[in-house]
């Protein structure tokens, strides 16, 4: 990228927005440039930095909200060059005294400014783009931009803000990645501050790895193409930004139930002629039976879409009819066995595609500026690295954009359950290649004069489009469930239309299970919450059986658990070898076991994505989340770099052994001062170990038994059947599933007397199939305890039309724990000790009373 920075100077302030309280308004004359900062909302800020020449696209990861009535008396002072804002207890400074203006937040008790620019140097003119100067906050966390390298802290490294197709990534080196997501939180144990362009255009991001003698330090984005518009985002803890973001771009979608069980997948099954397709993934679900594994999804690769006859390329939206004869009786039979399909799609289209030609004459793809004519590329088509000529899809043509929509509907017509959008990072060659922009999707102001060059309006605008129209597709195929559209690559924007996405295609080592944890992280931050990794490795060798075990050991504590891969070799370059739960003999039973776990766990994780979806919590949660006033979370780089360990709810506390042989592992206890009596239980070894909160403590952890997992004291998870169950919601059983009829609470409770002190812990449920908007049922949990016994008072808060097929609860008591339970004032049914030495105690729940007295005012307010 060339430097050719200019700083335009002599800014003004703009007369027409001079009185305005929450508005910043300059211009700088002789340049034509005009900057702007507004308070839009309790702890949102928007800067614009644009000219005749560096315009904001139409169509932005995030529309401008409207600015809440309650800021509109914010207090402010004003002189000739500079403004003061006071806007619900962060103070807002805009100075253009010296040259650009310069922005600096300060939170509420502070001294110094958590935020501030650049001096002399702080909005940028570089070209045809724009380049933004921060000062670095060093010693400090940095956070976001979507999906980058481990480790999780983000500090005094460099990145490209763009997605490419890293099949094989390096975990710890490779950049750019899939996803697109221009957001850097800096979090401190004072505050925290989230910046987001809504650009789609390809940057760069150095994070105080940039520096010299005049300028220290600093902080820098720069963007390639069009004007600046960033998002300031203010909190006092991780929580507060993450959800002040998600009011911005949109929250965390709802999620079917049924994805959060074992996701099988693997191109071979697919790609198989002999013995047909159709019949090695019939072959696959008799296997999963056999070995008693239960199994939720396949992610069906795009082997189904590869020709019949040479050239034996991929024709996506098209049937192998040789592997497939009949797709519908396929699907309805894999169906039967209990398992949903999923099914990959990728947008570009071959030039042996049987509809090229029509979507070529359409318009449906690029135009390439050079010649004129439909731009051509060369795209992945066959085995490992294989590749012909064609076309992208440009969503924002009216012709592409329709087609995809034609091909995603047909797809749920006979039966599909879930559109898996995939190698959508659109690694396109030409900034100059033109977008057609007659997609009404695609919002524009036909005044402005706007380019239609693909590097303005930027590649990954349709990632977004792309996830709109198989969006909106499936929504009108089945108007009556939740579209669940599993995507690759996305932006803010895209989340609004995918459900879940994963880490792409991974490589099988000890180092790539460890970093995928920092990746989690940082996903959920920026509102990938239903996301994952391929367990046991995408590509690479096979997994040793320690290996494999340990990896899905980790995966059952996240919020999306596939085995999905493509182990390409020399010998097999087009079918791949693929990992199965049985592949090893002597683990198969470990395997069936941690995957019926994952089962158990899915009203847990179900209601952590019900969370996420009110309050865009993530279900996967730094150590630090919550424990801000704990140093250790700041200090250690163990902690700061987000691979070892992480909360799951705030319930949970998952360590991890991520080398060979490894039978412990250390893990941090993370404490609370307004909570100094914290403890954490130790789930896995026998006796029952207690651990004071604010230590590093090793947990014996044998592969063959399980990773470290803690509890907190005082909390309770939610557990169901070791097996597949039907959702409350769905109105068709072709797999005689069993009902969701049973319901335990898994309680952590003090080791004697809480002397008093309730415990209150909440899970969420619904029906687990309808789309928005989202009719989420409470129920509340409480306990305290003394020496003989655990009391429980639980109470429901059904929305109208949910009824749980559970009638009574088992409540679950640490291996050990020798406390009879009272629940809801009753003894409770002494039921039995399981084989970890955990009693079992039943409790009767009564429907009626405070349940149906909320049931009664929620239809009055219907």
């Amino acid at each position: 990228m060339p430097q050719v920075e200019y700083i335009p100077q002599g800014y003004q302030p703009n007369a027409s927005t001079n009185n305005v309280d929450t508005v910043v308004s300059l211009n700088s004359r002789a340049d034509k440039f005009n900057f702007t900062f507004e308070a839009l909302r309790p702890g949102l800020f928007r800067t614009t930095f644009t000219s005749p020449t560096h315009l904001l696209p139409p169509h932005r990861a995030a529309p401008i909200p409207e600015r809440d009535p309650a800021i509109a008396n914010s207090e402010s002072v004003s002189s000739t060059s500079s403004k003061i804002l006071h806007v619900n207890g962060v103070t807002a400074k805009v100075d253009w005294t010296d040259g650009p203006p310069l922005v600096s937040l300060t939170l509420p008790g502070q001294d110094a400014p958590l935020h501030s620019d650049l001096p002399n140097r702080s909005y940028v003119a570089d070209g045809l783009g724009v380049a933004h100067y921060t000062r670095y906050n060093m010693g400090t966390l940095h956070l976001g931009l979507g999906e980058k390298p481990a480790p999780m802290d983000l500090s005094n490294r460099h990145f490209v803000l763009s997605a490419t197709d890293c099949f094989g990534y390096d975990v710890y080196r490779t950049d750019p990645m899939y996803k697109h997501i221009p957001l850097l939180i800096n979090a401190t144990p004072d505050g925290c501050v989230g910046v987001f362009s809504t650009s789609h255009a390809r940057g760069f991001y150095s994070v105080g790895s940039e520096m010299d003698g005049m300028w220290g330090r600093f902080k820098v984005y720069r963007q390639e193409y069009g004007g600046l518009e960033e998002y300031l985002v203010v909190g006092k803890t991780l929580k507060d930004v993450v959800r002040i973001y998600a009011d911005l771009v949109g929250y965390p979608m709802l999620v079917p139930r049924w994805a959060f069980g074992y996701l099988a997948g693997g191109m071979k099954y697919s790609m198989l002629d002999e013995p047909r397709a159709s019949v090695a993934l019939m072959e696959f679900a008799t296997k999963l039976k056999k070995h008693d594994i239960p199994c939720s999804g396949f992610q069906m690769s795009s082997g189904y879409t590869v020709a019949e006859r040479e050239p034996k390329t991929r024709n996506v939206f098209t049937w192998n009819r040789h592997r497939f004869p009949d797709p519908k009786g396929f699907i309805g039979a894999f169906h039967k066995e209990g398992i949903r399909l999923i099914a990959n799609v990728k947008p570009y289209v071959l030039g042996n595609h049987p509809e090229y030609e029509k979507l070529k004459t359409a318009g449906a793809f690029f135009t390439d500026s050079l010649t004129q004519a439909s731009a051509q590329a060369r795209l992945w088509s066959a085995g490992g690295g294989e590749s012909g000529i064609g076309g992208h899809i440009d969503f924002t043509s009216e012709a592409g954009y329709r087609w995809w929509y034609e091909g995603v509907r047909e797809l749920k017509r006979i039966g599909i359950d879930c559109i898996w959008n995939d190698n959508n990072e659109y690694t396109i060659p030409h900034d100059g290649w033109q977008c057609a922009l007659t997609e009404p999707s695609v919002l524009r102001d036909n005044a402005a004069p706007y380019s239609k060059d693909v590097g303005f309006w930027g590649r990954a605008l349709n990632t977004e489009l792309m996830g709109k129209s198989s969006h909106d597709a499936s929504l009108e195929a089945e108007p009556n469930q939740r579209p669940f559209i599993l995507t690759r690559s996305a932006t803010a924007g895209t989340l609004r239309y995918c459900a879940s996405a994963w880490s792409g295609d991974n490589v099988t080592s000890w180092d790539g299970m460890k970093g995928a944890n920092a990746l989690s992280l940082t996903a959920g931050m920026c509102l990938m919450q239903c996301y994952g990794h391929d367990i046991g490795g995408f590509e690479g060798p096979q997994p040793s059986p320690e290996l494999l075990v340990r990896w899905c050991q980790q995966g059952i504590y996240s919020s999306r658990f596939a085995i999905n891969c493509f182990k390409t070799s020399p010998e097999n370059n087009s079918v791949g070898d693929v990992i199965e739960p049985w592949m090893y003999e002597e683990t198969t039973s470990l395997v069936r076991d941690i995957i019926k776990r994952r089962y158990e766990l899915i009203p847990f994780l179900y209601s952590l994505a019900l969370d996420s979806h009110q309050t865009a919590t993530p279900p996967q949660r730094w150590t630090g989340w919550g424990y801000e006033q704990d140093r250790e979370v700041w200090t250690n780089g163990a902690l700061t770099d987000g691979e070892t360990q992480y909360w799951l709810g705030d319930a949970l506390l998952i360590g991890g052994v991520f080398e060979a042989g490894a039978e412990a592992a250390r893990v941090y206890l993370p404490k609370d001062p307004s909570n100094p009596d914290l403890q954490f239980l130790d789930l896995n070894n026998a006796p029952q170990t207690y651990y004071a909160a604010g230590q590093w403590v090793d947990i014996r952890a044998p592969w063959t038994q399980s990773i470290p997992v803690l509890a907190k004291v005082g909390g309770a998870v939610p557990v169901g059947r070791a097996e597949q169950v039907l959702s409350v919601g769905e109105t068709s059983n072709p797999a005689n599933l069993p009902l969701d009829d049973y319901r335990g609470v898994e309680v952590f409770p003090p080791k004697r007397s809480s002397h008093g002190k309730v415990f209150t812990n909440t899970w969420f449920e619904d029906d687990g199939v309808a789309p928005p908007p989202a009719r989420i049922s409470n129920f509340v949990f409480r306990y305290e305890t003394t020496d003989s016994e655990v009391v429980v008072v639980f109470e429901e808060r059904l929305q109208v039309g949910f009824e749980p097929k559970w009638t009574d609860i088992d409540v679950v008591l640490p291996a050990g724990d020798t406390r009879y339970v009272r629940f809801n004032g009753r003894k409770a049914e002494n039921g039995m000790v399981d084989g970890k030495g955990r009693r079992h105690w039943r409790g009767l729940v009564e429907r009626g009373g405070e349940s149906e007295r909320w049931r009664v005012e929620e239809r009055a307010k219907m």
